[in-house]
């Protein structure tokens, strides 16, 4: 059960930084998109700053997943000894 737990934890941990890594090349991109590079305006550049928070959340409750199984197993180890 804990294992299930680190690997939920590490996997929303990589997904969250992937989602972290794709919203800044948005953002670094600059509102410019497209086969033209045409400029799209800075309220376009809105949304990938939001999903770049919000994948930062997501990244710091994973880790805390990972944070608590960790401790969790710690516990349970020392229980044993």
């Amino acid at each position: 059960m804990i294992s299930n737990t680190l690997g939920i934890g590490i996997q929303g941990i990589q997904d969250g930084l992937q989602g972290m890594d794709n919203a800044a090349r948005k953002i670094a991109r600059g509102g410019v998109d497209g086969p033209q590079g045409s400029a799209t305006g800075a309220g376009d550049l809105i949304e990938p700053i939001i999903d770049l928070k919000l994948y930062q959340r997501s990244v710091e409750a994973s880790a805390q997943i990972v944070k608590t199984a960790d401790e969790t197993l710690g516990t349970l180890l020392d229980i044993q000894a």
